[in-house]
């Protein structure tokens, strides 16, 4: 029974306001058990229909979860809890190195896009009822293509989550699994939880997810699976060759499984992208431009199989109705004039980041960061890591934001580092992860 709380209330809807609201003050904290369905309607004076009925609407809220036999459990991650609300105060003259933004320097110029796609709108303006941009398809279809992707119908959205989240609501339902990267995106692990959907993490090492771990999470029941193809956000993972060709033999002995596949490295990564995508009959990839041509264009390209891109276009319908045409026409200028040199901006990316990996490597300190922006540095304490760095002018994001069972680390943004800031940056993390003389780190 509970110490703190009583179940009560007359309806399906007054008993899940109740325990929402305990759950929000913290009198039901992170993994407290709910009583049975029977007890807690006798508790209210309910029938078992109600309190079931009440069960229901709090899962699909992502209050609760439930794990068979084992009972309903008050969620460790309430879905009010936001990843992102873990962050550090930065004060002024420290470097911020938290954000996970990409150089500013590095994406293109908006002005000539921006106003060939204002040129396009006074000769076709585009109304309701437009189709998707023809040019910016076309673009997409053949660099898709290109890196192996099979043919398969293409749609555009706002974003990785927009897509993201519209193919995992038409698919699965509250109390689903999806097998997700640990550690992985914040905003992902964050959307996972809001939909009311189990998380099952998978930990993985420069190559991508390690075959054992969706291995298990696909015996768990995992109805979703969620892979980061390059830039894996935090750790920099990339799925190669061999990796691949493993994930795609276990994916193939579970084909009903939902395969969702990020590739956001496109366009500043310089390593080949080794798709899973077709191995099972409900998949898409989603390849957004935000960190390649700027974050504020809200633009994504997502190819998959039919099925799952008609109900992505069906609830996109439902919903925004469409992503701006003149964002589509900008981003379809940007590619077709070539704006951002793909090769020099992953380059220089590559400097900054593996630069940060030596340094550390030269000082004993182990770091990961194979592609993209940051760099992952296993720690023993984040807090006290983070206090003391901030003391010698860094400011780094903790890894509890990204991580659901793996141990402590900092996410280090290099992508806008410096040649000449590396090996002082490896001084002061040195620095502060060395252990005091009480044999802890602080």
């Amino acid at each position: 029974m509970l110490e703190t709380y009583t179940i009560a209330g007359g309806s399906a809807s007054e008993i899940a306001a109740g325990v929402e609201a305990a759950v929000s003050e913290g009198r039901l904290p992170p993994g407290r058990m709910l009583p049975p369905v029977r007890e807690a309607a006798a508790s209210a004076g309910v029938s078992p229909g109600t309190a079931a009925a009440a069960y229901r609407l709090l899962r699909e809220r992502g209050v609760v979860e439930t794990a068979g036999r084992r009972g309903t459990r008050v969620r460790p991650r309430p879905a009010s809890t936001f990843r992102e609300e873990i962050r550090i105060e930065v004060p002024p003259g420290v470097r911020d190195l938290s954000q996970g933004n990409p150089d500013p320097a590095l994406l293109p110029a908006l002005h000539e896009a921006l106003a060939a796609a204002a040129r396009a709108h006074e000769e076709r303006p585009a109304l309701y009822g437009t189709d998707d941009d023809e040019e910016l398809l076309a673009l997409a279809g053949a660099r898709l293509q290109a890196d192996g992707l099979p043919p398969a119908p293409l749609a555009i959205t706002s974003g990785t989550l927009d897509a993201v989240e519209r193919v995992l609501a038409a698919h699965l339902r509250p109390g689903d699994a999806v097998a997700v990267e640990d550690p992985g995106w914040t905003s992902l692990l964050d959307l996972v939880t809001a939909m009311g959907l189990r998380i099952v993490p998978m930990r993985l090492d420069d190559d991508g997810p390690l075959p054992d771990e969706l291995g298990r999470a696909l015996r768990a029941g995992a109805r979703a699976v969620v892979v980061t193809a390059r830039a894996q956000n935090p750790t920099g993972a990339a799925v190669s060759a061999d990796r691949a060709a493993a994930l795609r033999e276990l994916l193939a002995a579970h084909p009903d499984v939902l395969l969702v596949e990020d590739d956001h490295g496109s366009g500043f990564v310089d390593l080949p992208l080794h798709p899973l995508a077709g191995v099972t009959r409900r998949w898409i990839l989603v390849r957004s431009t935000a960190k390649s041509l700027g974050p504020d264009l809200r633009l994504a390209l997502v190819t998959g199989d039919p099925t799952t891109l008609d109900r992505l276009r069906g609830r996109q319908r439902l919903a925004t109705g469409w992503v701006s045409h003149l964002l589509q026409r900008a981003v379809a200028h940007l590619w077709r004039t070539e704006a951002v040199d793909t090769e020099a901006v992953a380059a220089a990316y590559a400097r900054r980041r593996d630069g940060l990996v030596e340094a550390l490597a030269v000082r004993g300190i182990t770091a990961h960061g194979r592609t993209g922006l940051n760099v992952w540095v296993p720690v023993a304490d984040e807090s006290t890591a983070i206090t003391r760095l901030l003391a010698r002018g860094w400011a780094a994001a903790p890894g509890a934001r990204n991580r659901v069972a793996t141990p402590p680390a900092l996410r280090l943004t290099a992508a806008t580092l410096g040649q000449d800031e590396i090996g002082v940056l490896a001084d002061d993390l040195a620095a502060a992860l060395r252990p005091t003389s009480t044999g802890r780190y602080g």
